[in-house]
């Protein structure tokens, strides 16, 4: 099963976006209609909001007057509180129920989690995919006064207490621009549905790795961002049992040219741990690899203590997760806490970012390599080995003369 994550400011458009996937074949929990059906006459949660607001909030026949409620809740950030703190949860729970439910009719179900505050209950890490639907405020303004009969003070109010679009865009993996006709909307949907959830699904029903494009790019500027939404998915996913998680390899060095691929590293206190993460990790998106292990490199690598470690090959054995999703390709380096692998993938980093020389000659070296063999095959990766080998040494050094520790 494949969770997405969909919302938008209101009068965005995401009911348009979430009605295609739904034509579609996807599994749509609205979070609008659940919140609706869990104050409707009869319910605690209407019980509850009556005792928090008072009798005013119900129309004539025991309905909930819900631009009474608006009103009032709106009114300040302490009643907005209180509004949220009696249907969250329950809004919660019978999304649980829902989403059990398609998991248990079998198949391989794609599940739209249609969820208007999602940014602002910081829900973004729980799903393998975000989806937001955007359009400027004048524009949303608009709609709400033809389409839902807002007065502008009311669609401007509900506007400012939702999220801003900074804080959409930084959890966002996917930013559908609703600034034209549903027409188009629904056309950039339906293409994202096929062009990547639909294989971003088969890809973890199969335990397929998504492929990545075999050629080196120019940096680019959204990478840092980009792994910090994968850093957010990973570390609750993970849980207590990661000791920390982070952005290797070489998206990590800023201005560095790579692959498009995002490398992570998940420090875990045990490969047995490491072991375990891996119904949660596919449940994020990541499926398991055949990879068990790194090429080590020479022994007794820094004067340190805490960083020497000699003799077993044992010591360089890690998990590799790779992510199901076509749009992001990731490789997740499960390893060891003070293991050689796990402190070198962290030194490497703060190496090359510190010492432009070696971050030219690295670059040189990858133009070099990548013209001999394509990026991602194994031999682009053994060619590279000599280099890691000669330079292992080195960067201990400057890690010693620095003083740096991970």
């Amino acid at each position: 099963m494949l969770r997405i994550g969909l919302t938008g400011g209101i009068g965005a458009g995401k009911s348009t976006v979430s009605s295609t996937f739904s034509e579609l074949g996807g599994i749509v929990v609205d979070g609008d209609v659940i919140a609706r059906e869990v104050v409707e006459p009869g319910t605690p949660g209407l019980a509850g909001l009556v005792e928090a607001f008072g009798e005013e909030i119900l129309l004539p026949d025991g309905a909930l007057n819900r631009p009474a409620l608006a009103a009032i809740a709106f009114s300040d950030e302490q009643k907005r509180a209180t509004l949220n703190g009696i249907v969250h949860p329950l809004v919660g729970q019978r999304r649980s129920e829902l989403i059990e439910s398609a998991k248990e009719a079998g198949g391989n179900p794609v599940v739209i989690e249609d969820i208007p505050l999602l940014v602002e209950s910081q829900m973004a890490p729980l799903f393998p995919l975000v989806i937001i639907v955007h359009a400027d405020e004048d524009v949303r303004v608009r709609r709400l006064i033809e389409y839902r009969n807002f007065s502008e003070e009311d669609a401007r109010a509900r506007i400012a207490a939702q999220a801003s679009e900074e804080q959409r865009r930084a959890v966002a993996d996917v930013w559908l621009d609703n600034s034209g006709s549903a027409a188009e909307l629904v056309e950039k949907a339906r293409a994202l549905w096929h062009e990547r959830i639909q294989p971003f699904a088969a890809n973890l029903a199969s335990g397929t790795p998504a492929p990545a494009v075999p050629q080196l790019v120019p940096a680019d500027p959204q990478w840092p961002a980009q792994a910090e939404r994968i850093l957010a998915r990973l570390r609750t996913v993970c849980g207590h049992r990661a000791v920390r998680v982070d952005h290797i390899g070489s998206t990590a060095v800023p201005g560095l040219d790579a692959k498009d691929v995002i490398d992570v590293q998940v420090t875990v206190p045990s490969l047995e741990v490491a072991d375990e993460l891996a119904d949660g990790l596919h449940g994020a998106g990541y499926v398991r690899t055949a990879v068990t292990s790194d090429v080590g490199k020479p022994d007794g690598r820094s004067t340190v203590a805490e960083f020497d470690h000699t003799g077993s090959a044992d010591l360089w054995h890690k998990r590799l997760y790779c992510s199901a999703d076509p749009g992001r390709p990731t490789n997740v380096h499960v390893r060891v806490d003070g293991w050689p692998n796990q402190q070198f993938a962290l030194v490497f980093v703060d190496w090359l970012t510190a010492n432009p020389g070696m971050q030219a000659e690295y670059l040189e070296l990858k133009r070099h390599v990548a013209a001999q063999h394509p990026p991602t095959s194994g031999a682009y990766a053994e060619a590279k080995e000599p280099w890691f080998l000669d330079n292992y040494r080195r960067a201990w050094e400057w890690a010693d003369a620095t003083g740096w520790r991970p």
